[in-house]
């Protein structure tokens, strides 16, 4: 028992390292995509550090969702084919070891990181998109360089939504405006232009957004009439400090951004549309399916290193990153699919870790009965060719 101990705790703490290290690098990657997001920020809005590393840190849980159980799956195949390849998988066995006896030390590390994935998914997703939100319209109003961001619809500015399809930071050009402005009771003006110029007033937080030959679409909501304007240029001020002042402190949020208290709650109301009651389901399942993805992929990860002992380790590491795409190719089609009503959500988000886990259950048998399961020569083929070309391009 003392040397089952041993060996246990042994194999537990040689998957923290590549869990860790991988764990960092995936995030990094993650966030290497909004680079460009937060170097905008900083030239052009002039935001603050503090600003932008509370952008990161509020953007970090959604990334975790998915590096998290990346990373289990990578650490647990990496040390397995280290094992494997440095003969203790068999030394083990020779002194009696089975597979199975090996297995408890990577469920408890599934188990752990399962637990700290459903953290993320029910509190930090929610509470992160939540307060990015928030940060996001309270830059917006203090600056409305940061609410005329290229090509998307801006609302955060109350009563004033703006549509740019190209900014010019240095000269504050804009091109293709388009302006709905509902700061007046019972009028609703829609301006439209094809180019047009952000200009401050001195030093106070008072913009004018100046139009050039385009054409205002004014609707009277209580007479129901409709006036059409044409002209050369037109002004529209927007005071900041005002705004501030009267900004609302509610914020709608999406069903993602809800607690699961909330969203238990809100899908118990009921929805009178089905499909927002089926996003709403596909959410919730969400949340707890993807954290179960570090037991699937966990499991089947203990084989598919085992496999590296009988096929080289360039065809385990193939077979890894097959079952890995896969499983995020099954959860977009399960989303897509639920989504449109063809299958119910539970069906949909539980289905990935279903054959992950069925796949990893089957390999370990065959695996524990020395049977091991070779891919297909066209996969081995196109994984050997995948390395390759990788190991290529490192060493150039």
């Amino acid at each position: 028992m003392k040397v089952f101990k041993r060996i246990h705790t042994y194999l537990f703490f040689e998957l923290i390292p590549p869990f860790a290290i991988s764990t960092f690098f995936l995030t990094s990657v993650f966030l290497m995509t909004r680079i460009p997001d937060i170097t905008n920020m900083v030239v052009n809005y002039n935001s603050s550090i503090t600003d932008i590393l509370l952008l990161i840190s509020y953007t970090l849980p959604r990334f975790m969702e998915f590096t998290i159980p990346m990373s289990v799956m990578i650490s647990v195949l990496l040390t397995i084919m280290r094992m494997s390849g440095d003969n203790e998988i068999i030394a083990l066995k020779g002194a009696g070891m089975s597979l199975y006896k090996l297995l408890p030390p990577v469920l408890i590390f599934s188990v752990i990181t399962l637990l700290i994935t459903m953290w993320v998914t029910v509190y930090g997703i929610p509470n992160g998109k939540l307060a990015l939100k928030v940060k996001t319209i309270e830059l917006a109003r203090s600056s409305i360089d940061a609410a005329l961001q290229e090509r998307q619809f801006n609302s955060q500015l109350n009563g004033i939504m703006i549509y740019v399809a190209h900014v010019d930071m240095g000269t504050r050009d804009l091109t293709d405006v388009f302006i709905e402005d509902r700061r007046t009771a019972d009028m609703v003006s829609i301006s439209t232009a094809p180019r047009g110029r952000l200009v401050r007033q001195g030093d106070q937080d008072v913009y004018t957004i100046r139009l050039y030959d385009g054409m205002i679409n004014q609707v009277n909501v209580q007479n129901h009439s409709v006036t059409n304007i044409n002209f050369g240029h037109y002004d529209i001020n927007v005071d900041l400090t005002v705004m501030q002042q009267h900004k609302s402190t509610e914020v709608t949020k999406d069903f993602d951004e809800m607690g699961l208290h909330e969203l238990l709650q809100r899908i118990k109301i009921g929805f009178k549309k089905p499909e927002m009651d089926r996003e709403a389901r596909l959410v919730l399942h969400e949340k707890f399916s993807i954290s179960f993805a570090c037991l699937a992929l966990g499991v089947l990860a203990f084989p598919l290193g085992v496999q590296s002992i009988s096929l080289r380790k360039s065809s385990g590491f193939g077979m890894g990153t097959g079952f890995f795409l896969l499983y995020y190719l099954l959860l977009a089609f399960g989303w897509s699919g639920g989504e449109a009503g063809r299958y119910p959500p539970v069906i949909a988000m539980w289905l990935p870790n279903v054959v992950m886990g069925g796949a990893g259950i089957f390999l370990l048998i065959r695996n524990a009965k020395e049977q091991p399961v070779h891919l297909p020569r066209w996969m081995q083929n196109f994984a050997a060719t995948v390395v390759a070309c990788f190991r290529k391009r490192i060493k150039s």
